[in-house]
């Protein structure tokens, strides 16, 4: 039934133009359009949208949205520490972190926040 339909990924902010300017500088997103109280980023084959709502921003204690890099993973993460971006330590994952970049094997993943607080995923998958 949706297997032919795309899909986007959804977050909630508090503030449209702190959130502009997060997704669009910090992550580096090209913007794709303003639709009302929600905003549009282009992110590989897919979208973003980042709506407003004061009431639900940041309270998921979930991933909101997860990148797979296929690129240069350590260059990512340093860029984004250079950025000011700082990284989620999740000790109870059982895997070896590093400047808070989780690794096992050859999988590395960080997770930071968005200034909303939700939850934003990158591995190099």
């Amino acid at each position: 039934m949706f297997k032919d339909i795309s899909s986007s990924a959804i977050v909630a902010t508090s503030d449209l133009d702190r959130a502009r300017k997060f997704y669009g500088e910090t992550l580096g997103l090209e913007a794709d359009g303003d639709i009302g109280p929600a905003l549009t980023f282009k992110t590989g084959a897919t979208k973003l949208i980042v709506y407003e709502s004061a009431e639900n921003a940041g309270t998921s204690k979930a991933n909101a949205v997860v990148w797979g890099s296929t690129g240069d993973f350590d260059a990512l993460a340093d860029e984004l520490r250079g950025k000011g971006v700082t990284f989620e330590e999740y000790p109870g994952m059982g895997m070896r972190i590093q400047s808070g970049v989780h690794i096992q094997d050859d999988f590395k993943a960080i997770w930071f926040k968005d200034p909303d607080g939700n939850i934003l995923h990158l591995n190099n998958m």
